[in-house]
């Protein structure tokens, strides 16, 4: 037979569980404020026995998940005890000045997420006197799946979206197709290449090669203007989506950029190779493939004409004329712009 806790072994044990587990608990009255915290509760930035007034539940949340917290305190403190558990964000020290030592708290500002959970206290006529919470830190779980995420959505090397994170955001630009159609412009994307890359890893080696692509995303994020999407298609091309832009204008653009680079990346010395690059251009399309096909097919077009320049296919499908040349190179006076048709 078990025998009964006494009040001063349940606090006991009350506080041997929390030290091992190292979950915050939390009493609410029937309005949804704090009557009890656990000593740990200072992880979050207060001291219990300072406060004259404790926070309401609610106010432990960052501010954008605070409604969901008040929520779902109000669904238990309404006697539903059903999906009674939510993560939130919690700002460290409190959101606002309510602890006396928040000014010195070296976490102030930052997040950590926690996973709360909430029981209604119902009194003995069946009436709800509060809840009993219980807040478990989640931040090691969140931060995984960030790591994760990243993981899988940025290229290692350069930090920027792999392909796969690129062709999702080409795949919303290509859902806006119908809105351009209508009279608006069309989005426009650009594949660029360090010219000569196989040169530089036979002569190089690997690690060279690889700080010239890692300068070189350095550099087309200094180019992108606001709106605009870079990514990292494979080890050796660069995508980047121009919305609402015409097609005289990301030429433009594409141009201005070659030049830039060509420019940066003079030789410092006779023994290091002076790197230059080509781009592709193409409409965005109906399809993701069919678009990254036509702009990587202008950087074939852009190299095959010598290099250091802006290269587009030209697509006869959509021509009044239809044409059964095979595909030739034409190359404009100027900085070079090369076109090819099939």
């Amino acid at each position: 037979m078990i025998e009964k806790w006494s009040d001063a072994e349940g606090r006991g044990l009350h506080g041997l569980l929390e030290e091992a587990a190292g979950d915050i608990v939390l009493k609410l009255d029937a309005k949804g404020f704090i009557v009890h915290a656990s000593a740990n509760a200072a992880d979050l930035g207060f001291d219990p026995s300072e406060l004259l007034l404790m926070p309401h539940i609610c106010e432990l949340a960052d501010a954008d998940h605070a409604p969901a917290v008040d929520e779902l305190a109000s669904r238990v403190l309404a006697g539903d005890s059903g999906n009674s558990s939510l993560e939130f964000p919690a700002r460290l020290c409190g959101a606002q000045d309510t602890s006396p030592s928040a000014d010195q708290c070296a976490y102030r500002g930052h997040l950590r997420w926690y996973q709360l959970t909430l029981r209604p206290l119902h009194g003995e006529g069946g009436s709800v006197l509060g809840a009993i919470g219980l807040m478990r830190s989640v931040q090691q779980v969140r931060t995984l799946e960030s790591e994760l995420h990243t993981r899988a959505t940025t290229d290692p090397l350069t930090g920027l979206a792999n392909r796969q994170a690129f062709a999702s955001s080409l795949a919303r630009c290509v859902d806006r197709v119908p809105d351009s159609l209508r009279g608006g412009k069309p989005a426009m994307l650009a594949v660029f290449a360090i010219d000569r890359m196989r040169a530089i890893f036979m002569q190089y080696g690997q690690d060279t090669l690889d700080e010239f692509l890692w300068g070189f995303a350095r550099f087309l994020e200094t180019m992108v203007r606001p709106g605009f999407v870079l990514g990292q298609l494979d080890a050796e091309r660069f995508g980047v989506i121009l919305p609402e832009t015409s097609l005289r204008e990301a030429q433009d653009w594409a141009e201005e950029a070659l030049r830039t680079f060509a420019a940066l990346a003079l030789p410092s010395s006779a023994r290091m190779p002076h790197v230059a690059a080509s781009a592709g251009l193409a409409e965005v399309e109906h399809s993701v493939d069919r678009t990254l096909r036509q702009a990587e097919l202008g950087l074939v077009i852009a190299r095959a004409a010598g290099g250091m320049q802006v290269g587009r296919a030209l697509d006869h499908r959509n021509s009044a004329v239809p044409s059964c040349e095979p595909a030739a190179l034409v190359v404009n006076r100027g900085f070079g712009v090369a076109a090819g048709g099939r």
